[in-house]
């Protein structure tokens, strides 16, 4: 599958979540409702907090990153309800590509009246 079709999925699954129980909850809610959605109503491979490794001079680190959700093997989730995004949201975002050699990631604010404004993509 083409990571447009992926992430075309996703954030349709996003946005269904969004629509459903709106703004201002805890980030915890988005996420068992996102994989519940992502679960039942599409045919994508979704792992959620998925252990991330950190590989320093060929010793894997006991470093306890987890992505919030990986999809496909090919784009990372992660998934906000914060008043704002900040760089350090998308540092740890970058970060977990180039340590999951991950294509694409997804930054999801799902504290936003309309979610199209709480959308960052990074990636081919």
């Amino acid at each position: 599958m083409k990571i447009n079709q992926i992430t075309e999925q996703v954030i349709g699954s996003c946005i269904e979540v969004h629509k459903s129980v709106g703004m201002g909850l805890l980030e915890s809610v988005y996420e068992e409702c996102l994989f519940y959605e992502l679960s039942k109503n599409t045919k994508l491979f979704v792992e959620r907090q998925k252990p991330i490794e950190v590989i320093y001079k060929d010793v894997v680190m006991p470093c306890g990153f987890r992505a919030d959700f990986v999809i496909e093997n090919k784009v990372i989730l992660e998934i906000k309800s914060v008043t704002e995004i900040h760089p350090i949201h998308k540092a740890q975002l970058m970060n977990y590509l180039k340590l999951a050699n991950c294509q694409v990631g997804l930054l999801i604010n799902f504290n936003v009246k309309l979610l199209r404004n709480g959308i960052t993509r990074w990636g081919n």
